[in-house]
């Protein structure tokens, strides 16, 4: 007994010093897999297609090469749809004699509500491609890609590049010989990044809007890297279908998707409009790497990979010649019914299964875990009560280690040094992964120590158990979200059957005799596929919102967002690791190891060591800022002037305000932080509204032709409402909210439906914006209530934003600009902002 007690002994040393090595190596040897696989951008071995990326590459450059390319400036409206238009005129000479191709230029005028308010477009500008069989298609697919830009920016991920591909796509498939059973529509949308008008205006507008059947939009959250399928649907499996066997290198999962849909993602795109006024489904692809330099002016050319852009020729030329070969998208509502899980293998390949048979699979597998369990708790009368402590014990650790790192974040936040981790990720896994993966062990430790113990518990008894402490956990979860519809129940289901099997196959005496390693190898080896899914799927979610914490908004604070999410990350990849804490003797060199790295980063961190941004051109990691040079202008009931003054408003766009950048513009400082007033917006012409805002005082931007509003005419309507024809005429970009006093209520206007929506805000906005040529804006509001109108009947504000020509400068901005430091990304135009009382 001694001799035995002896040899388990040093062999729980031995376990002790070696096991953290051990499962540490395990994670980061599948963590470096997972890389080589992101990174790998072409599958190796795959079917090669007939995409010329060299060709679409040109393409890029020279649409990238168009300036900034906002809605109404030429650069858009001229430079861009003429080069688009010289580029497709070449195609058709080349084309074979089998296809037809038609070209129409759109100029649509329209509204619709969109995100709280309304947004009204005239006269901006698609270019539609209809590449069909010589003897006509009466069934369309659309390929829509847009190539406007944000301003300020050459938006070549956003969205040049899928503009790019789409042309050289049109060109490949109109030069072969083989005809086509349906038509493909390509849509050079040129009004995305102005709420989505140029989508709208082409499916609510155009005669070939009836013959599409489906759509595959491309777009950008990044720069580069793979093309995600993050939205499909809805319902409509026959399309993720399509995707898995015609895409060459696929890029898919339904995890995105539902992550996407939750609406966490602060983001839209031309998918909506698709899904929601055209009653089409489609697929929705987007870049995700790299999002720092998204709607930035890094977002150029050079950054992005050729074999970025082949790998996304290959699939959307793969998936394209698919849907207008197949039979069912003629019939495509006959299939329209039903929800798919649907993920790729490391890349490699993809698994799909109808939503039915994956909620009778994960039932199945549920059953079969409460079987297990059921069995081992007849064997042992006590294990019921053990189980019961365990996953107490289990989710007081998530508490735990939640609250910690919850309490550490406000702390960093308190110091001002908040986003430290933006440019040096493995800081937050330093600061708030160690200080979580502590608590949690911590907590078992305790429980090991002052409970299981004091019952003189074997640690064999306390390794099944924890097994089955976390087995149980993942069944709870995989049960509540299979019950609640979401097809990425799959997920937690590979969590459950995967290590239940390696459970009933593993050799227990191997444990019994001591054979530790020989256990651990054989119990990793069956974990293999959860972990490096999951880590799969843990580095696409960091690499995703770590740059969208830079720029999620000015109020939430983003270091409490990170920690959330890696505590998140280590309750899951500890998870089935918990049960080894019990076979250890002691942790605690393991707790200070942990400890004294999360306390050396905490200092460093608050000490301000590690920067947020980064100026470095070969890896920008910029701060976003708005300056607008600003004339006010407030009007009385009667007419007259009451207010009136000038000056930069300027936009800290994510959570530190201007703290970084007050040491090199020291005027930039509280002092001067904009005050809302009882006014649309605040009082400013926000475009992004943001509440943390300074206002420069400054001389008025010299501004050769102002924005004009007028009340052309009122009458009382027969119905009891006073009716306000207005025409207003300026540039490319305006808005107007509208603002009914008590007692009044905006009961119609003009605009979409002739319903209003009040904005989130409570007044009611409409954001317009037109092409290079429009006329003077017309509309019509309706206000009713009370008969007193001693007091006016309502508000109007009326922005207006001069984002190219000579008027987007002023002398005073540009001085200004200059003293920004490299490592952030200043973006400029000028703005007015006029009130009147009606």
């Amino acid at each position: 007994m001694v001799i035995g007690g002896r040899r388990t002994a040093a062999m729980a040393g031995r376990l002790e010093a070696g096991m953290p090595a051990l499962l540490v190596l395990y994670v980061l040897g599948i963590r470096g897999l997972v890389h080589l696989s992101l990174q790998q951008l072409l599958t190796p071995g795959a079917r090669l297609s007939d995409f010329n990326a060299s060709n679409a590459r040109t393409y890029l450059k020279q649409i990238a090469a168009i300036d900034s390319r906002t809605v109404g400036s030429p650069a858009n409206e001229i430079l861009a749809v003429n080069y688009i238009l010289d580029r497709i005129r070449d195609i058709q000479k080349k084309r074979n004699e089998v296809h037809n191709i038609t070209v129409e230029v759109q100029r649509p005028t329209g509204s619709f509500s969109f995100a709280g308010g309304f947004t009204y477009y005239d006269h901006i500008t698609n270019i539609a491609v209809k590449l069909e069989p010589a003897r006509g298609a009466q069934h369309a697919v659309l390929a829509n890609c847009h190539f406007d830009s944000v301003v300020n920016t050459p938006g070549a991920s956003d969205d040049a590049v899928s503009c790019a591909v789409l042309l050289e796509i049109l060109g490949s498939l109109s030069s072969t010989s083989v005809s086509l059973k349906h038509a493909i529509i390509f849509l050079f949308n040129g009004a995305e990044e102005e709420n989505l008008q140029g989508s709208h205006g082409f499916i609510t507008q155009h005669p070939w809007a009836k013959l599409v059947r489906a759509f595959i939009n491309l777009e950008a959250a990044g720069v580069g890297g793979k093309e995600l399928v993050f939205q499909t649907g809805p319902e409509n499996p026959w399309l993720v279908q399509a995707y898995v066997k015609a895409a060459v290198h696929p890029f898919v999962s339904v995890v995105a998707q539902e992550i996407f849909q939750s609406g966490i993602i602060p983001s839209d795109t031309d998918f909506r409009i698709y899904r929601d006024f055209g009653k089409i489904p489609g697929i929705d692809l987007a870049y995700i790497e790299n999002g720092y330099i998204y709607h930035t002016k890094y977002d150029t050319a050079d950054r992005i990979h050729i074999d970025s852009i082949q790998r996304a020729g290959d699939n959307v030329l793969g998936v394209l010649k698919y849907l207008a070969s197949s039979q069912i998208l003629a019939d495509s509502s006959e299939y329209r019914h039903g929800k798919l899980v649907f993920f790729d293998v490391m890349g490699l390949f993809v698994l799909s299964y109808s939503a039915y048979i994956g909620t009778n699979v994960n039932y199945i597998i549920g059953i079969v875990t409460l079987l297990y369990l059921s069995i081992k708790c007849k064997l042992e009368a006590q294990y019921v009560c053990d189980l019961m402590a365990g996953l107490f014990i289990t989710v007081i650790s998530w508490i735990f280690a939640l609250v910690i790192v919850l309490i550490m974040a406000m702390l960093v936040i308190w110091s001002g040094h908040t986003l430290s981790w933006y440019t040096h990720f493995y800081v937050a896994v330093a600061l708030y992964g160690t200080a979580a993966l502590a608590m949690l062990i911590l907590v078992h430790s305790l429980a090991k120590q002052f409970y299981f113990d004091s019952r003189k518990n074997k640690n064999q008894h306390l390794v099944d158990l924890f097994f089955d402490v976390t087995l149980t956990s993942w069944v709870i979860l995989m049960f509540f979200f299979t019950a609640t519809g979401f097809c990425s129940s799959y997920f937690f289901a590979m969590w459950v059957i995967l290590p239940l099997i390696t459970k009933m196959f593993l050799p227990q005496e191997c444990l019994c005799q001591g054979s530790f390693y020989k256990y651990i190898a054989i119990y990793l080896l069956g974990l293999f596929f959860p972990y490096i899914h999951t880590i799969y799927y843990v580095w696409i979610v960091f690499e995703m919102f770590t740059p969208i914490f830079g720029r999620l908004d000015t109020e939430t604070p983003p270091d409490k967002n990170m920690a959330i999410l890696i505590v998140v990350c280590t309750v899951i990849l500890l998870s089935y690791f918990v049960k080894f804490i019990y076979l250890v003797r002691s942790t605690k060199k393991l707790m200070l190891c942990l400890a004294f790295v999360s306390g050396v980063t905490f200092v460093l961190v608050c000490s301000g060591l590690f920067f947020p941004y980064s100026g470095d051109m070969n890896s920008p990691k910029p701060m976003r800022i708005f300056l607008q040079h600003t004339t006010r202008t407030f009007h009385n009931l009667n007419g007259e002037v009451v207010k009136t003054d000038s000056g930069i408003l300027v936009n800290g766009y994510d959570y530190s305000g201007l703290s970084h950048i007050t040491p090199h513009i020291p005027e930039l400082n509280d002092t001067i932080k904009a005050q809302c007033e009882d006014a649309p917006i605040c009082g400013f012409p926000h475009f992004v509204f943001l509440r943390k805002n300074w206002y420069v005082p400054a001389p008025p931007p010299p501004v050769s032709e102002k924005m004009k509003f007028k009340l052309s005419s009122k009458e009382e309507m027969p119905w009891g409402a006073m009716r306000m024809n207005f025409e207003v005429k300026g540039p490319s970009h305006m808005t107007v909210y509208v603002r009914p006093h008590n007692r009044f209520v905006l009961s119609s206007w003009s605009l979409g439906d002739g319903i209003p929506v009040p904005s989130n805000g409570g007044d009611y906005s409409v954001h317009y914006s037109h092409g290079l040529q429009a006329p003077v804006w017309k509309f019509w509001i309706e206000v009713k209530g009370s008969d007193d109108y001693s007091d006016g009947m309502v508000t109007i504000a009326a922005a207006s934003h001069y984002f190219f020509g000579s008027n987007q400068h002023s002398p005073h901005l540009d001085t200004l600009l200059q003293r920004f430091p490299a490592w952030s990304f200043p973006s400029s135009w000028v703005s007015t902002y006029d009130l009147y009382i009606y």
